[in-house]
């Protein structure tokens, strides 16, 4: 089902023009330097502070104005990105895929496949789950942003956020894994880039692992130096543990 952040008619509305604030604003600092020149030239100490007073505060008036347009007008280019859910034969596939590659590594029989399945959308709700209690804001899952399907998205700071899932049950991460999550990365950026230049893309890796300490410490090491060193947009790694995810969220009835 398609949609949009926002179908509200205010972004047709054309923009304020911010040209008179700026005039207003240049005249107003204009008298306020001139206040405190000239009674610098009296040699009046009081309305020399006064002014310089008055002039730090509209000072840092204007910059957290500034910086609350920009905001706002990031908020704007952001409603302007379409997103859609994920077909459910996406979802599907990407599931599959994931499964049959740790089903070879685990060399279960096919009749445990579809427990493997479970598993691994346990592991992927639970790590979505807890990526939004980290980002404190509301995250989308199984959508497409610019026509790419991701495991999530989310939007902060002026950023869009494509989040990827992958279970690791051992010290390496497929290359082609990698080489398909930047591609989709570098896709959604250029789409961004010109619907909302302002706005920034990041990829997010959330790597759900089950591993040993040792295996742990080999594949930060593998994918910290080597793996993600040449990227079309900036990137995060999160490591999240599955057991230590089934503890926080997962309660005995």
């Amino acid at each position: 089902m398609a949609g949009s952040f926002d179908n509200s008619l205010s972004l047709f509305a054309r923009r304020p023009s911010g040209l008179a604030a700026k005039i207003l604003g240049g005249i107003t600092a204009f008298f306020l330097i001139v206040g405190a020149l000239f009674s610098l030239t009296l040699n009046s100490l009081l309305f020399t502070i006064i002014f310089v007073v008055a002039l730090a505060a509209f000072s840092a008036f204007s910059f957290l104005t500034y910086a609350a347009g920009k905001r706002s007008a990031s908020e704007m280019q952001k409603a302007s990105l379409d997103w859609e859910s994920a077909l459910p034969e996406i979802q599907r596939q990407n599931l599959n895929i994931e499964v049959l590659e740790l089903s070879k590594i685990l060399e279960v029989e096919k009749d445990q496949v579809s427990d493997l399945q479970s598993a691994y959308i346990v592991a992927e709700d639970l790590a979505l789950r807890q990526i939004q209690q980290e980002e404190h804001v509301p995250l989308m899952r199984h959508v497409s942003v610019a026509g790419v399907p991701f495991a999530g998205v989310l939007s902060k700071n002026g950023t869009v956020v494509c989040i990827e899932v992958a279970f690791l049950i051992a010290p390496e991460m497929r290359q082609d894994r990698i080489d398909s999550m930047l591609k989709k990365a570098a896709t959604v950026k250029k789409g961004v880039a010109h619907v909302a230049p302002d706005m920034s893309t990041r990829l997010m890796a959330v790597l759900i692992t089950q591993l040993t300490p040792e295996d742990d410490q080999l594949l930060r090491k593998d994918l910290k130096t080597k793996r993600f060193s040449e990227t079309p947009v900036d990137i995060e790694i999160r490591f999240l543990d599955f057991e230590s995810l089934q503890r926080v969220f997962v309660t005995d009835l």
